[in-house]
């Protein structure tokens, strides 16, 4: 008895892979940046951990809610897509026929082969075909606002969590450096480990995510200090 082959792809990773990288990314750099910015500031050690805590909170709910919106709005359009895709197989069945035969031929097939393809396609399940081949839409990559959304919340307060544990642990004399050093060591962790699920050379994802947080928490560190000696 012949036994099929399902392969696993990458590919069926992204909506929720894009989602935690993103989430834990903010959350490190933002809630790093913020306590670099209020320790900078001279603030107390009690003061820097409440806006640390006040950034957990308010980022876990702002990333929950602008991913959630913005996936919906993504989700929203397909819907429509596909169902004006719906009213034109109905008014229009031979023109859609003709159209995804096109595609197909598009593609590399010769004409009587794209017309028995698309024959048999729309005949197994029309609407199918053209959500996937012409709207280019899959089971895969269609968008999932709850699941983009708790993905984002919950990554961003774990990675949120990190520094500010750093911060409760460490003496406020030592306070910058050591969140500066291990805010940065956690991003290049979680570059690599990004890269590494999406297939992508570590090293490179390890750098890109360092990079850029490194000059987020100097800037934001910058400003502190700029303001703690203004004020």
């Amino acid at each position: 008895m012949a036994r099929h082959h399902l392969e696993r792809h990458r590919t069926e990773r992204i909506g929720w892979l894009r989602a935690a990288v993103l989430g834990a990314n903010d959350g490190i750099v933002s809630t790093a940046s913020l306590v670099l910015g209020v320790a900078a500031a001279h603030a107390t050690h009690g003061g820097v951990l409440v806006a640390g805590v006040a950034g957990l909170v308010a980022g876990t709910m702002s990333m929950a809610a602008g991913e959630y919106v913005s996936v919906h709005s993504q989700a929203d359009t397909e819907h429509a897509d596909i169902e004006r895709e719906r009213k034109e197989l109905i008014s229009d069945e031979a023109g859609e026929r003709r159209e995804l035969t096109s595609i197909y031929v598009a593609r590399g097939l010769d004409t009587a082969l794209a017309q028995q393809v698309a024959d048999q396609l729309m005949v197994h399940d029309a609407l199918g075909a053209h959500v996937r081949d012409e709207l280019g839409i899959s089971q895969v990559h269609s968008a999932r606002p709850l699941q983009a959304a708790f993905a984002s919340a919950a990554s961003f307060a774990v990675g949120a969590a990190l520094p500010l544990l750093v911060t409760f642990l460490s003496p406020v004399t030592s306070l910058i450096p050591i969140v500066s050093v291990t805010s940065l060591i956690f991003l290049a962790l979680l570059g690599s480990v990004a890269a590494r699920a999406g297939g992508a050379r570590v090293a490179v994802g390890a750098l890109r995510v360092t990079f850029w947080g490194a000059l987020a928490l100097a800037l934001t560190a910058g400003v502190g200090a700029l303001f703690g000696t203004v004020v």
